[in-house]
């Protein structure tokens, strides 16, 4: 007995941090994993299933062959920042950025933005966060030690009321985080939200962090740079990355743009968070954001194709849906479909007619604003979306 309680008190104990409770793992590739199981037609992580251009391709193996195989300088390689700042000063005139003090290479956007949020947030302040939104946003804030707080985005047209928006401000906020255009729904903020934003930021002495990665989809309206609006290019942190535009979102090579203030913040916690980015996919990334300007025309054209194949193909399924103006995700709302909750619809849509989808409700800090909605992404072979809307016409209602 006595060896027994001595080794019930030699069992470690087992438990997971409070911050890390506060989170479950990735729904959306959660889903995506269930299609593979199933062998549905996955339209539920935003990955494309067809190659990336060429030319990118034997620049990342001509880097490999060529032995830039060790560790870049820890904020990126200079070829890179010199590619990110030329790039976007010929995109957004008069945006011109400082590659030496300003821009800091991460492993994706995703690490951008944790970067971001762990660099310039304490424990205790508060992040605006609009909803829906991208699902790593509130994890990103909770390990940061700051509290996210909410301003809805009103379907259908997923407009925010400008007095939410300020009475979300409390003294306690630090920042607000935009997505424009917009995971999941699709939106492109305009240019009279974007100062209304603004005059927030400036009035309450507030950050913006943006999420710019899909800057080269938007089908109607126009993508403008919070920094470029007057007065908040000096209190705003543009994270972007290679992953949607070139079609290669396996290569985890990002970037945030920074006043240097911020940007020292930004590359201190990068340091030690991933050291740097993979060297050879850096140089390989210098030579995509070199591609002509001919390369984004037809890159929007093949996507505004796509949309235009699976929103029909929804709608004849009896989706009621938001036609996305940017990006390259529909959101839909199931309710004259079935009575079903948007979880247990999803996984009977894997199986049956076998199309795989996200569930609304992991877009949501309220689950039940979403519990009526899914989630679809298109960036696939227009073959890929003509099958999954083969399988929705065979849909039927739940009884």
């Amino acid at each position: 007995m006595t060896v027994d309680r001595a080794a019930r008190r030699a069992q470690p104990t087992l438990r997971i941090s409070a911050k890390a409770e506060r989170f479950t793992e990735s729904v959306i590739r959660e889903m995506n994993r269930l299609a593979v199981l199933e062998g549905a037609v996955s339209l539920a992580q935003g990955f494309p299933d067809f190659p990336a251009p060429e030319e990118i391709k034997q620049a990342a193996a001509d880097a490999i062959f060529a032995d830039l195989n060790q560790y870049a300088i820890t904020w990126g390689a200079k070829v890179l920042r010199d590619a990110i700042a030329g790039k976007t000063a010929r995109t957004y005139p008069g945006w011109d950025i400082d590659p030496e003090t300003e821009i800091t290479v991460t492993c994706g956007a995703t690490e951008g933005m944790v970067a971001t949020m762990l660099g310039l947030l304490d424990p205790g302040d508060e992040v605006i966060i609009f909803e829906p939104f991208y699902e790593n946003y509130a994890p990103d804030a909770i390990l940061t030690g700051a509290t996210p707080r909410y301003v809805a985005l009103e379907p259908p047209d997923w407009s925010f009321d400008p007095d939410a928006l300020r009475d979300a401000a409390s003294p306690r906020t630090r920042a607000i985080v935009l997505n424009s255009p917009h995971n999941p729904t699709g939106k492109v903020f305009s240019l009279s939200e974007l100062e209304t934003l603004a005059a927030v930021a400036r009035e309450r002495d507030l950050l913006v962090f943006t999420d710019d990665i899909y800057e080269h989809l938007v089908y109607e309206g126009e993508h403008i740079p919070m920094a470029t609006l007057p007065g908040m290019r000096e209190r705003t942190v543009s994270i972007n990355s290679v992953s949607k535009t070139y079609s290669v979102t396996g290569w985890r090579v990002g970037w945030v743009i920074a006043p240097p203030a911020l940007t020292t913040g930004i590359r201190r916690v990068h340091d030690f968070l991933t050291v740097g980015a993979a060297a050879p996919l850096q140089a390989a990334a210098a030579v995509a954001l070199g591609l002509p300007a001919s390369y984004y025309g037809g890159f929007l054209a093949s996507y505004r194709a796509r949309r235009d194949v699976l929103v029909p193909a929804l709608e004849a399924a009896g989706f009621q849906v938001s036609r996305p103006n940017g990006a390259y995700y529909v959101m839909t709302d199931i309710s004259r479909l079935t009575g079903e909750d948007d979880v247990t619809f999803a996984r009977r849509l894997i199986r049956d007619p076998g199309v795989a989808a996200v569930p609304g409700s992991s877009f949501y800090a309220h689950p039940e604003l979403g519990r009526s909605k899914l989630r679809f992404a298109f960036p696939k072979q227009l073959a890929t979306l003509h099958a999954a809307a083969e399988r929705l016409a065979a849909l039927r209602p739940a009884g």
